[in-house]
């Protein structure tokens, strides 16, 4: 196939990237090697984390039409009941993790509607479920990329002015020879508070294999998983305990503290602590993710909340999946972890009453759409990172270090984010690493790798730091950065330019940067005290 951008994975910056080029008249092929779009939000089953501003601004127009039209779908299909219909900020699970905790099918019939119209006109194709296994370079440019479908068959070669990596681990990264960093780099390198003396390219961020499940009558209990006593058995140095417990590091202070776990807990969902800045956090495990909550149903409709497991207790610590000889097996590890974790549940867990299992939790992969009852894909936290035009560092935004002047302010800026750095322990046997941040901007020196002319990042492959991944890995902020990859190659197929050449010209940065704005990117951020 030849195509004007070949954009290789089919996660949020992906599913961005490939708008803003459709909407500007570029031909698009997009590939995925799950059966779902969407990819952190979707197949990897994680309720969207986002900043305490976001139903105001600090998002791309094109991410709150994704946000509203998951509501809208809930209103047009879904049983609420007529109050929940009438909240305007309607949060179907009333989970406290985020203000639109939902369902992950809703979100895959969102986006799939969003990319309709291109797909029937022809100038969108996407591949699915494929996922690249070579490409072809020319000098300092890649010419093409190979694609294998998932269950076997013919190779597929697409060949494209423009290739954007939006996969979750950078995977065109090596296949092209694109410079990259992993896992932690040294305080030497990057000068970040937080960072080792020495470099830990291994040491990364844990993957989490997610679950949904519910909890109804009759005994439901799945079969003893093989490796169920190691896990059961686990237990990290900092944790204070076995990994399969309810206790766990906090992640702001480290001091071990104990969750809660009531399912169906009964509580009225309106009332739900929704503003993060005001948040427990996940002490309450049912309700911080919780993706449906059944009392915002009609009666009947639902017989039980249903719940999304993404908890510290399911977090793999054992490898990285990144750089290694056999990822497929510590992925399957991962999956056996997260079984381990849900028949501790059902078997072993200490109730409120005083008794141990819950029998009545049932694994909801029909929610999730696979046949284990977990996730499709595992969630990828930290990806290989371009060596890129300009490298954000902790001292970027650290509010230790920024203080009352907010992050740095980038001539280049391209989108912008909020999160605090949020790193959860890693394969290198570090603990939570949590800095408080300022609000951020996205440089688009940060999608520009420093020699590959043709190749940007549209995702959490980015050149940030293993610190700053901590912040620029959520949802809203990997959407913003794949719209940007994806408006700034069609720029330059449109005006005969190179994305350096953008960067470095005052007038084209100038030029590219109102388009952004005009496509509902927003650049800076408002004064936030007030709010």
């Amino acid at each position: 196939m030849e195509t004007e951008l070949l954009i290789v994975g089919g996660g949020l910056g992906g599913i961005a990237a490939a708008l803003a080029a459709l909407r500007t008249g570029r031909r698009v092929v997009l590939t995925e090697e799950y059966d779902w779009l969407g990819g952190q939000l979707t197949s990897q089953s994680v309720p969207p984390d986002e900043h305490s501003w976001v139903e105001q601004f600090g998002v791309t127009a094109s991410y709150r039409a994704l946000r509203e039209g998951i509501r809208d779908y809930y209103r047009r299909h879904y049983p609420l009941t007529s109050a929940a219909r009438a909240w305007k900020e309607l949060n179907p699970g009333a989970g406290s993790v985020s203000r639109l905790c939902h369902e992950p099918r809703v979100a895959v019939a969102v986006i799939e509607a969003m990319l309709a119209p291109y797909r029937g006109g022809g100038r969108l194709r996407v591949l699915q479920p494929y996922r690249p296994v070579s490409a072809a370079t020319d000098g300092d440019r890649v010419s093409a990329v190979t694609l294998a479908h998932r269950d076997g068959g013919e190779l597929v070669t697409v060949s494209a002015a423009y290739v954007l990596d939006a996969t979750e681990t950078g995977e065109l990264l090596p296949l092209t020879g694109t410079e990259y960093v992993t896992g932690f780099e040294s305080q030497d390198d990057t000068g970040e508070p937080s960072a080792p003396a020495e470099a830990q390219p291994a040491n990364m961020q844990a993957v989490s294999v997610c679950f949904a499940i519910d909890h109804v009558d009759g005994d439901h209990t799945i079969d003893r998983p093989a490796r169920y006593e190691f896990w059961r058995a686990y237990q990290p140095e900092f944790w204070g305990g076995p990994i399969l417990s309810f206790r766990a590091p906090n992640p702001r202070n480290l001091a071990i503290g104990q969750r809660t776990f009531t399912p169906n807990p009964g509580d009225d969902p309106f009332a739900v602590v929704s503003d993060q800045r005001l948040s427990p956090g996940d002490t309450d495990l049912w309700t911080f993710r919780r993706i449906a909550a059944r009392a915002l149903f009609t009666e009947g409709s639902y017989d039980s909340d249903i719940c999304l497991v993404n908890w510290p207790m399911i977090d793999y610590f054992e490898s990285p999946v990144i750089d290694v000889p056999d990822p497929e097996a510590h992925i399957a590890a991962a999956r056996e972890l997260s079984l381990s974790a849900f028949y501790w549940l059902q078997t072993e867990a200490p109730r409120p009453d005083g008794g141990t299992g819950f029998p009545g939790l049932r694994l909801r992969g029909d929610v999730t759409g696979s046949a284990d009852g977990l996730a499709q894909a595992p969630y990828i936290r930290e990806s290989r990172r371009i060596r890129a035009e300009y490298t954000i560092t902790e001292q970027d935004l650290s509010m230790t270090v920024r203080g009352d002047k907010g992050a740095v302010h980038y001539l280049d800026s391209a989108g912008v984010g909020m999160y605090r750095i949020d790193l959860h322990p890693s394969t290198g046997g570090d603990n939570y690493i949590d800095v408080a941040s300022c609000p951020f901007e996205i440089p688009l020196g940060a999608l520009i790798p420093q020699r590959v002319e043709n190749l940007l990042a549209a995702g959490k492959n980015l050149g940030t730091t293993h610190i700053t991944n901590g912040c620029y890995r959520l949802h809203p902020v990997e959407w913003n950065t794949g719209e940007a990859a994806g408006a700034l190659a069609s720029f330059c197929l449109g005006h005969g330019t190179s994305p350096r050449a953008v960067r470095d010209d005052p007038a084209l940065l100038e030029e590219f940067q109102s388009h952004l704005i005009r496509h509902g990117v927003e650049l800076r951020w408002p004064d936030v005290a007030g709010y």
